[in-house]
């Protein structure tokens, strides 16, 4: 097959799908990797996609790699991220070990978290401080301290992570889409959270409406992987089982 051939094929398949990986493309276009990479570098540099870790996404489809600080993002969406956070907080049972992760949705959690008879281990550092002032037991993990999220990240948080079991974990994210699934800007934070999602028994992705068809640079945690508490169906996800709606 042609370059150019390659390229319509490629563009036919975003605009019927909005995003693609690289091992569907290798299996539909029966080409190389290597193929396959160039043709997407071609048509990234030509704007008529954009290029993603592991694949690509429509040009037209929702795509960031910016990350705002913690203050900026408090004050969006703030009576979505309420109404989330009172449904999640209602989930934790006595004896739990609930695993919170940075981010400001999951941050509002802790005005409505009653059960003291918990453990709660996080990565943010001003949840933690958060959690001691309310008379929670916390565990803060160790690591380096990501001052945009007020995170802790790193090698020695992940190692932290692999020692627990948790009974129960919420989880922030920048993008949610059936494909990429849930994705954030950082590869060391997505690294930690990875980590963290994965030793929990129950995991819960905590985020308003406006992050769902959303695409950053990289995948924590496939689409079906955690149930997701929003505050209103999301276009194009009607009927999906895994999504809980606080309020319509």
């Amino acid at each position: 097959m042609l370059t150019e051939q390659r390229h319509e094929e490629i563009l036919k398949i975003l605009n019927e799908q909005k995003s693609v990986t690289l091992q569907e493309l290798k299996d539909r276009l029966n080409t190389s990797e290597s193929t396959i990479r160039r043709d997407l570098t071609s048509l990234h540099q030509m704007g008529r996609l954009v290029k993603v870790f592991g694949g690509a996404v429509s040009a037209e489809f929702g795509y960031s790699t910016e990350e705002e600080v913690v203050e900026h993002r408090a004050g969006v969406n703030t009576e979505a991220k309420k109404a989330i956070a009172a449904r999640a907080a209602q989930l934790i049972g006595p004896g739990s070990l609930v695993y919170i992760d940075a981010g400001t949705t999951t941050g509002c959690m802790i005005e409505f978290l009653t059960e003291k008879n918990a453990v709660y281990v996080t990565n943010g550092i001003h949840h933690a401080a958060r959690l001691s002032a309310a008379g929670f037991r916390v565990i803060l993990t160790g690591g380096e301290l990501k001052q945009t999220t007020e995170a802790v990240i790193g090698h020695e948080a992940i190692m932290q992570l692999q020692k627990y079991n948790f009974s129960i974990g919420f989880f922030g994210a920048n993008g949610v889409t059936k494909h990429e699934g849930f994705t954030t800007p950082d590869p060391q934070e997505a690294a930690v959270k990875e980590c963290a999602m994965k030793k929990c028994r129950k995991k819960y992705v905590l985020c308003d409406s406006s992050k769902f068809g959303q695409v950053t640079p990289v995948t924590f945690g496939a689409y079906k992987d955690a149930v997701i508490i929003t505050e209103c169906e999301p276009e194009g996800y009607k009927g999906e089982t895994n999504i809980v709606i606080v309020k319509e």
